[in-house]
């Protein structure tokens, strides 16, 4: 990359930093679609701080999200949930990657609204199925049937999650492809202008916010 290259994509990503203002970039999906694997790389090249809600959870309570899940339920889990993603949302300028229920809840989707800037991580059934399966942490899939409940979860989440300001689809591509279809979203978001149109594909759409 040429001197003047790398000078105009760090005056871009300073313009992103500076039109942020306090917000966070909110990172919501179901999972599987990348969230934490996308948003580090995304924060390492805002050079923003990157915070895992679900880590942030599980320190507050002492136990893994599995663990709380068991002994306590789902229930007391989201309204825990629903206290640390308040108390992230104070923290001015992160990337901030959420767990998949988060933004259903209608008071954290007001919080994320009015403190950030949400991105819904989009993928297919296939790609997602094909991720969550690589490991067997996550306790709502813990049935003899997961396909059939990611299913459920998507026709449930996906037009809830459709009210993100950006959308961008996560696809069987590196990172880096996303993150870069993420930045241009959020840069013609933001009025930062754009590169050129490369990466595109990777993006779905942004919307204004309304």
């Amino acid at each position: 990359m040429s001197d003047h290259n790398k000078d105009d994509r760090a005056k871009r990503l300073a313009q992103i930093r500076e039109a942020l203002g306090t917000r966070s970039i909110v990172l919501i999906g179901l999972m599987g679609a990348g969230k934490t694997a996308v948003g580090r790389r995304l924060a390492s090249r805002l050079d923003l701080p990157f915070v895992d809600a679900d880590n942030e959870i599980e320190k507050a309570a002492g136990e893994s999200i599995k663990e709380i899940f068991a002994e306590h339920g789902e229930v007391y889990f989201r309204k825990g949930e629903r206290k640390v993603i308040a108390r992230l949302l104070a923290n001015a300028q992160q990337v901030l990657a959420t767990g998949g229920g988060t933004y259903m809840n209608p008071e954290t989707r007001e919080a994320i609204k009015a403190l950030g800037l949400s991105i819904w991580l989009k993928a297919d059934l296939r790609i997602l199925m094909k991720r969550v399966q690589r490991r067997d942490h996550r306790p709502l899939l813990a049935t003899d049937d997961p396909e059939a409940v990611m299913k459920k979860l998507m026709a449930e989440r996906d037009p809830v999650y459709a009210a993100a300001d950006i959308t961008v689809e996560s696809r069987e591509v590196p990172h880096d492809v996303i993150v870069s279809a993420a930045i241009d979203a959020i840069a013609a978001q933001l009025g930062c202008g754009g590169r050129s149109k490369r990466g595109a594909s990777a993006t779905a759409g942004h919307k204004r916010a309304r």
